[in-house]
């Protein structure tokens, strides 16, 4: 056993303006237990006292940016950091029975989870990847910005709010426009990115924002075998059975973001790519549920990019009936 595998587990809760440091087993006057500032000089400190510390695993919850200068911080130093589902973590304290919520809990929790479980140091995506996920989360923020407008329009009772929002949404789409350019130009930067574009957008009812979203929020496609990037997308049914009680799978977990934009691709999939047609009129036909069969195609769809990614070949549809 190395001396890092003998090393204490640390959690991190991150906040905008703070980190609190716990870690398990706890030892020591303290046990463990700290805040810090969550601003560069603060991490520098920090990572001098992980250093000492020589942990097995950090592990932090993916917080949607607050955590990325410490997570790219800690690798820099070549210290084992994984950031997790926050999800997970919710229902491993519960699990444990706790069920207040607070930053110094949290990490506690994160270090009993880190400790219990033993989770795997993940590498951290390259830089151009998180720019990549950046844009494209910032597409979707527009694109919700602007259903919010278009809803206030539709009950605006005088023609100067009407006016106001129409403001905005002009600002709005001209945002959007620029962002759409912006991706375009990104992924141009990158020959993979450009072949593996061209190969997803080979299939039918896939344009390039579902394409782009693959590359930003799923970049295990194509490497992955298809249980493994349906589980990924959130897309494989689980079972819900209980002695002699079989009840109905769902689907549950999983890229959310991901799953949103498979989900319009197949819409457009079922009136443009005939084997995705096919096969959701088969299901209707089965007795299927409108809804199952959706979400059916949808884990179709993406095991059918699954495979194209992975053979570097483009649309066939020959090859899609058998995927």
């Amino acid at each position: 056993m190395t001396p890092q595998d003998s090393g204490p587990s640390v959690g991190i809760d991150v906040s905008k303006k703070h980190l609190d440091v716990a870690q398990e087993p706890r030892k020591g006057p303290q046990k463990g237990d700290f805040r810090t500032g969550n601003h560069d000089t603060d991490i520098a400190r920090l990572i001098t006292r992980l250093q000492k510390l020589n942990p097995r695993i950090i592990l932090l919850e993916a917080t949607g940016g607050y955590e990325f200068q410490l997570v790219a911080a800690l690798r820099e130093a070549q210290l084992p950091v994984c950031c997790i589902n926050p999800l997970r973590v919710r229902n491993f304290a519960r699990s444990l029975g706790i069920l207040a919520k607070t930053d110094k809990l949290d990490a506690r929790v994160l270090a009993r989870y880190a400790h219990a479980l033993r989770p795997e140091p993940r590498p951290l995506p390259e830089a151009q990847q998180q720019e990549l996920n950046q844009l494209m989360t910032r597409r979707r923020q527009v694109l919700k910005m602007i259903q919010m407008e278009k809803n206030r329009l539709d009950t605006a009772p005088f023609p100067s709010i009407q006016r106001s929002i129409l403001q905005v949404l002009d600002t709005l789409k001209a945002q959007l426009k620029d962002l759409d350019r912006d991706l375009k130009e990104f992924v141009r930067r990158d020959p993979l990115w450009v072949e593996d574009n061209q190969l997803m957008q080979s299939v039918p009812g896939v344009g390039p924002v579902t394409s782009y979203a693959a590359l930003a929020w799923l970049p295990e496609l194509g490497a992955a075998n298809r249980g493994e990037v349906s589980a990924l997308v959130g897309t494989a049914p689980f079972n819900r059975d209980s002695g002699a009680l079989r009840g109905t799978r769902c689907i549950q977990g999983g890229r959310h973001k991901m799953r949103q934009a498979l989900y319009m691709a197949t819409l457009a999939a079922l009136r443009f790519n005939p084997v995705i047609r096919d096969f959701y009129q088969r299901l209707l036909q089965a007795g299927k549920a409108k809804k199952l069969a959706i979400t059916a195609c949808m884990r179709k769809l993406l095991c059918i990019l699954n495979a194209i990614l992975k053979n570097r070949q483009p649309w066939n549809p020959q090859m899609a009936q058998t995927t």
